[in-house]
Parts: structure tokens; C-alpha cells; sequence
């Protein structure tokens, strides 16, 4: 434990708005840090000395202080941690006067110093939740080191979990900082029992408890929470995000698919829902699970089709017809409602599609090849 000039202030002023006399910290070296008189800061203090030399409370009298260096009258208390000498608290003035004040001014500054201790560890214990976050996610722990390193944090790996990502939305690095803190205040109650970490400037990644229903994980309550959570950012005047929940795997080492899972939902979720703040793979399904397709030849052979229909399509009237009838699931008649035209006028224009695409959206097969190449051609 070291004694810094920043806690020794706060020891200085929390003791001299208690009583009314010159308080003064001195680090295990006897040199002043901290001081009512801040001309004093940066000399050496031989009462301080004497008291770390003893080992104990040392008072000062006037007498005494003549032949001592930077000394005045008062009584110099040891400040220890683990039993180990940190610093020295001087309280200035008549020993006989301060002394009633010498118990109260040693237990505020121990108080301030095992507060300081505390807050320290807490946000060692933080640090190294997200890099245990970060390491569990990307994959990087063999099934031995997860489970030792959950058990040195007592976190709870067997407890189902999904991958949730928040997306913060803000116009300056600055406000993305202060949203950021915000919304991790809001998820660290523990008995939320979430796992949180900050992922990217703009990025937090929870990993919040699930429930199962039956053979599939409760994904209906999930997205409650999600509303119930997108309510209370925004009663703390937070608006601008998105937030993705990925699909829940239920071995401890199928975690880095479910994140994965909510940084694919989310990117999908910005282009075909931007206007929304909640994202769900269930909704994403089918475009989340072909998004690998794209990386691949076997895509790139796929996309070739929508590519040269889209190139032709100047209008944007053969692709608008094309999702139509994807919406209407082949149906002819229903498909030409929904665009208020003749079945002939549809025809005419499936056949156009067909011989710009070679591909028929007339069959089932055709219209399924030409369903996934809009899927993963963007």
C-alpha cells in the first residue's frame, strides 16, 4: 500500500472540516505530501520521523519542536495498513488542547485509506471480469483455464448465458464515454448477476443470465428484458443505440458463438432494421445464419444473379416484384395484389427476371436460390 499525494489530500481536507486546527500527511519517508499550509508540502518532518521510528503516536510540545527540523507543536499518529507503516497524520497545536481530537483524526484517516483500498480492488476485480469477458468470448481458454480462472473470480460458468451487444450511437467520443459509463452503472447491480464488459469505444457486451423453456431457450423473455432495459436507458435521457441479442448455446465453451452471433445480428439489424433499437437473431434468422455464405465462392456464385438484375433494373421494379412474392411465398395471385397489378403484368416481369438471372423464380428451387442471393448480396 502506498500513500499518495491525491489520498493524503483527502485525508487533509475530511480531518480539517472536522476540527479546527492544520492537519499535515507525511509518506513513510517522513517528507510532508499534504498539508493545510501547503507551503509546508515537499519538507522533511522530524516528528513524523520520530513516530515512524517508534512505531507510535508521538506528540510535539513547543519546547520539544525547537529542536526539531520543520516541526511545530501537535501530536504526529502512525498511519499503518497489514500492520506496515504507510504514513504519519499531524494534528498542529498544544498537545494538551488536540489530544481529544488525536483518536478521532487517526480513525477518520484509516477510514479514508481502507476506503481508497477498496474502491481499488474493486476496480482491479473489474478489470480482470473483462479481461476474463474478453478471453472466454474470443475464445482463447482451453476448458481447464476458464473454469480456473471463473473459479478465482466467483463467477458462475454453468449458469445459461447469452451474448447481448449495445451499440452506443453518439455524435462525440466524449458523450459516447459518459453514455458508455451510464449504461454499465445500469448493468452491474449485482443482483442482476450480469457480466459486462466495454468490447470497443462505442461497444459494451453483456453476458446475461437466460431461462430455458422446454427444449429451446426463453428468447421471448429475453426480449422483454431488452424492452424493459431500452425503458430505463431511456429515462436516463439515453436514445441513441442498438442492441443485438445473439442465440444462446448451452456448453460453457459455445460462448464465443453467441457473441459472435449478436455481432452478426447486429450488424443485419442496422441495415435491415435502422430504425429500431432492438435487434433479435430469431427476427434475423435466416439472413444471420447466410451471412458466411458471402465470405465464400459458393456466395460470390450466388450474388452474380441479384448483381446483374440490379445492374439491368435501373427502376429498382424487378427487385421491388422479386421481395414481393418472396413476402407472399410464391403465390402468384397474392403477389399481384399486393403490387396492384394483372397476373399477365407479373408474369411479364418474373419472365424478365428470369432471363437476366437465368434463373427461374417460376419453381421452388429457383425462387430459393434467388431468396438467399438477396440475402447475403448487399
Amino acid at each position: 500500500m502506498h500513500l499518495d499525494t491525491q489520498l493524503a489530500q483527502q485525508i487533509v481536507d475530511r480531518t480539517m472540516a472536522i476540527i479546527d486546527t492544520n492537519i499535515n500527511v507525511m509518506n513513510d519517508r517522513g517528507i510532508i505530501i499534504s498539508s493545510g499550509e501547503p507551503d509546508r508540502i515537499g519538507q522533511l518532518h522530524d516528528g513524523a520521523l520520530l513516530a515512524i521510528q517508534h512505531g507510535d503516536t508521538t506528540e510535539i510540545t513547543r519546547q520539544t519542536s525547537q529542536n526539531l527540523k520543520g516541526v511545530k507543536p501537535g501530536i504526529n499518529l502512525v498511519l499503518k495498513h497489514d500492520d506496515t507503516i504507510i504514513g504519519v497524520v499531524g494534528i498542529t497545536g498544544n498537545p494538551d488542547e488536540i489530544r481529544n481530537y488525536a483518536a478521532l483524526v487517526k480513525m477518520t484517516s484509516e477510514m479514508i485509506i481502507e476506503r481508497s483500498l477498496l474502491i481499488e480492488q474493486l476496480q482491479w476485480d473489474k478489470r480482470h471480469i473483462e479481461e476474463f469477458i474478453s478471453s472466454w468470448v474470443n475464445n482463447e481458454l482451453t476448458k481447464e483455464a476458464l473454469e480456473s480462472w471463473a473459479q478465482r473470480l466467483s463467477i458462475n460458468i454453468e449458469q445459461p448465458r447469452v451474448a447481448v451487444l449495445i451499440e452506443i450511437s453518439e455524435t462525440s467520443n466524449q458523450n459516447q464515454l459518459d453514455t458508455i459509463r451510464k449504461i454499465v452503472e445500469l448493468l452491474e447491480y449485482p443482483e442482476r448477476n450480469n457480466l459486462v464488459a466495454v468490447v470497443a469505444m462505442n461497444q459494451i457486451l453483456v453476458l446475461k443470465p437466460c431461462q430455458q423453456a422446454a427444449e429451446r431457450w426463453d428468447y421471448t423473455l429475453e426480449s422483454k428484458r431488452i424492452d424493459q432495459l431500452i425503458h430505463k436507458l431511456q429515462q436516463h435521457d439515453i436514445h441513441h443505440l442498438h442492441i443485438a441479442l445473439g442465440e444462446y448455446f448451452p456448453s460453457v465453451m459455445d460462448m464465443p458463438l453467441s457473441f459472435q452471433s449478436a455481432q452478426q445480428v447486429l450488424t443485419l439489424g442496422k441495415h435491415y432494421q435502422p430504425k429500431q433499437t432492438k435487434h433479435l437473431f430469431e427476427e434475423l434468422r435466416m439472413p444471420v445464419l447466410l451471412s458466411p455464405l458471402k465470405e465464400n465462392w459458393q456466395g460470390a456464385q450466388l450474388c452474380n444473379a441479384i448483381i446483374k438484375l440490379k445492374n439491368q433494373d435501373r427502376s429498382g421494379q424487378l427487385i421491388k416484384t422479386l421481395y414481393s412474392l418472396f413476402e407472399h411465398q410464391g403465390n402468384l395471385s397474392q403477389c399481384a395484389n399486393s403490387l396492384y397489378i394483372h397476373r399477365n403484368t407479373l408474369r411479364y416481369r418474373l419472365n424478365k427476371i428470369e432471363s437476366i438471372t437465368q434463373i427461374s423464380p417460376h419453381n421452388f428451387t429457383g425462387l430459393v436460390e434467388l431468396y438467399i442471393a438477396c440475402q447475403i448480396t448487399q
